[in-house]
């Protein structure tokens, strides 16, 4: 299937949904440099996932999706770091990471089904 638009990607629909998430579960912290990190963490998923599509070439895709695999391992590293000062705690945690690890897998087999070096 031949997909003709960033938004049919899967991984970039569940980028979305993760970032909402990530968005509301920081809104109300009153550490400001922690909340907009994750949260600008959690978007370049989504957004590199965009850009690299619409580069129109599979190789610059694949690079803009390592990227993006880079920023779930970021926001992954940032919930450890929140639930170590307690702002969230580890059940929010762990459906979190599950979710960023999820999110990873998807784009690990989208950077596999591109034929480019």
């Amino acid at each position: 299937m031949k997909i003709g638009k960033f938004e049919e990607i899967i991984a970039w629909q569940k980028a979305l949904d993760f970032f909402v998430l990530i968005y509301a579960t920081f809104k109300e912290l009153r550490d400001i440099s922690f909340r907009e990190q994750i949260q600008r963490a959690a978007v370049s998923v989504m957004n590199n996932i965009a850009e690299g599509f619409e580069r129109q070439t599979d190789r610059e895709f694949k690079q803009f999706l390592f990227i993006a695999k880079g920023s779930c391992a970021e926001v992954r590293s940032m919930l450890y770091l929140a639930e170590a000062l307690n702002y969230i705690g580890s059940n929010e945690t762990e459906y979190l990471i599950v979710t960023s690890n999820e999110i990873g897998r998807i784009l690990s087999g989208l950077i596999k089904s591109l034929n480019v070096q």
